[in-house]
């Protein structure tokens, strides 16, 4: 054999070795390497009172002052006419269901929700509302149970218990070492984010924001005097630009910047202009990394922009709503655990997993095979607008796709 025809058999060997390694390895769009990312989990509005709260150990008086149901337990009631008994009463974790285990599976570094629920014993309800959300602060230990890291509190519900019940929350939050943000005594307490630190990897801030879409009152507002929420003022580049100055004086490079905002109506797919200009211009011009976006009843589309994170409505993650009929067909008993994997060095998503759950007897339940189908469906549809997609992977979990 010449040294010619050697060489060039051995480069073919080399480049057939090369060839089939990368092949045998498996590469999937927008699924890199996950050294040294942090992965966040996230869910929509989690109400933890009234229904809920009464088939916990230590449930609050059960007293409501709505027009139609005056018991919490007629919840219950309902639910239990829908699917059958409820075994109550039922130890914090029961809730959470098949939630703890994939938490637990998952591993993620930080946990956070949308907490819509004033935690107090406080009988000072807010008049105009019709609809009060509390839980004992007895029934604390429910966060702790699912390791719950941090809470958004600017929502439509958190003051449903008056300003000493949003005291009482703060305070009861503040005893479990859970982090809040979006509410407090003061404007500036109630702007102050949510800073953790995570070994090894960075930090995460997260800011929260109540929109007068979702049903959050101008009174609610905090000042600099009095106790509120975190209102959002408007969409304007004048509140982009403040929040802009309070993200520049906190993050560092190698922060993750999240804005959880409680923005839009309870029901519907379409994702307003306004809020989709608005989140741009979060990440353009803020430096926001993910925007954590909750008040619809229901999952909504999502969207990657300049590799960044939106998520226009995770969905109601539990409540008490099971025995409730009307608007069946948005399926508001279905809901997604968020995993999104992030690049700590840019705020790019590296990765976004979704676990499809349900709820049902009070608890958060893996969805079937055709409920699972269903979800994903929807975000095929609903995502073409942002060019984002989902694939069901072998676990029956969902995987995002983006352009």
């Amino acid at each position: 054999m010449n040294n010619k025809l050697f060489s060039y058999r051995f480069i073919g060997i080399v480049f057939g070795l090369f060839l089939a390694t990368v092949l045998s390895k498996k590469l999937t769009v927008n699924e890199p390497d996950n050294a040294g990312e942090i992965t966040l989990f996230m869910s929509g509005d989690v109400m933890l009172g009234r229904g809920i709260d009464q088939i916990l150990l230590h449930p609050s008086k059960p007293v409501l002052y709505e027009p139609y149901i005056r018991n919490a337990i007629e919840y219950v009631k309902l639910a239990e006419r829908r699917n059958g008994p409820i075994p109550y009463p039922v130890d914090c974790n029961y809730i959470w269901g098949d939630a703890l285990a994939m938490l637990n599976q998952k591993s993620p570094d930080v946990r956070m929700i949308n907490l819509e629920t004033s935690i107090t014993k406080s009988d000072d309800y807010w008049k105009w509302k019709g609809i009060n959300y509390r839980m004992s602060p007895d029934n604390i230990d429910c966060l702790s149970a699912a390791k719950i890291d941090a809470v958004s509190l600017a929502n439509n519900h958190v003051i449903d218990w008056g300003y000493s019940g949003l005291t009482e929350t703060i305070e009861t939050l503040d005893k479990a070492h859970i982090k809040h943000a979006g509410a407090g005594e003061t404007r500036q307490q109630a702007e102050t984010p949510v800073v953790m630190d995570i070994k090894g990897k960075g930090r995460v801030i997260v800011f929260s924001y109540g929109d007068v879409t979702s049903g959050v009152s101008q009174s609610w507002a905090a000042t600099d005097t009095s106790p509120g929420v975190n209102k959002l003022a408007d969409y304007s580049d004048n509140t982009v630009a403040t929040i802009k100055t309070k993200i520049k004086a906190i993050k560092h490079p190698g922060d993750i910047v999240v804005m959880s905002l409680h923005w839009g109506g309870n029901w519907g797919y379409e994702i307003d202009l306004a809020h989709t200009s608005f989140a741009h211009k979060l990440i353009d011009d803020a430096d926001v990394d993910v925007i954590h976006g909750h008040s619809s009843h229901h999952v909504k589309g999502m969207e990657v922009y300049k590799n960044k994170l939106i998520i226009y409505g995770c969905g109601d993650f539990l409540n008490d709503y099971e025995g409730i009929s009307g608007k069946d067909n948005f399926r508001a008993d279905l809901a997604l655990m968020y995993f999104a994997g992030v690049d700590p060095t840019t705020g790019n998503l590296l990765r976004l997993h979704m676990t499809p759950t349900q709820i049902k007897h009070f608890k958060i339940n893996t969805a079937s095979t055709a409920d699972t189908d269903w979800l994903a469906t929807m975000l095929n549809r609903e995502g073409q607008q942002f060019g984002t997609r989902v694939e069901l992977n072998a676990d029956s979990t969902l995987s995002l796709h983006w352009d």
